[in-house]
């Protein structure tokens, strides 16, 4: 099952980063094994685009910048995919212990087939819940690739849809 939310379109620049941050770290405190990465960003001051990091779950390795610097006056994607895909690769060990899965979202390189799509699938078919974010620009690729799998949650839900999903959890 996947369990996924979006943000209002006033929400400060990564309030689902740390929204989903956030849960997984209340999830861990409850006892549930939580596999999967959270996307930390870095305020470099206004004008300044963040810097971004992928923290991977249950791994002790340094977090992955996911971010490259263009230099002044760039408009190309920021995303390192090669960093992305470490990303994913460092995750995918952890599915086997995990009872469920929290991904940053459902972005540009998911919707192309890459990032975290094969793991998403992965974890779904192997039986675990996985809770994500899909931006509004996302939406139709992700229902695509969903299949009717999904149920569209509102950020103060997603607690209670992933206790829900283990009995006694709460």
């Amino acid at each position: 099952m996947l369990g996924w939310f979006t943000t209002a379109a006033d929400a400060p620049p990564g309030a689902a980063d740390r929204l989903l941050a956030d849960l997984a770290r209340d999830l861990q405190a409850r006892g549930l094994a939580v596999a999967g990465a959270v996307q930390v960003n870095h305020d470099l001051g206004p004008d300044v685009a963040c810097d971004m990091d992928m923290i991977v779950l249950g791994d002790p390795g340094a977090p992955i910048r996911i971010s490259q610097s263009l230099g002044p006056g760039a408009e190309g994607c920021r995303l390192d995919t090669s960093a992305l895909e470490e990303a994913v690769a460092r995750t995918a060990p952890h599915l086997a212990d995990a009872q469920i899965v929290v991904i940053p979202k459902f972005g540009r390189q998911e919707a192309m087939g890459r990032g975290f799509r094969d793991l998403i699938g992965k974890a779904v078919a192997g039986g675990l819940p996985v809770i994500l974010y899909v931006p509004r620009q996302q939406q139709a690729a992700f229902q695509d690739f969903a299949a009717g799998m999904d149920e569209r949650l509102q950020p103060g839900d997603l607690t209670r849809w992933c206790l829900d999903r283990f009995a006694g959890a709460s």
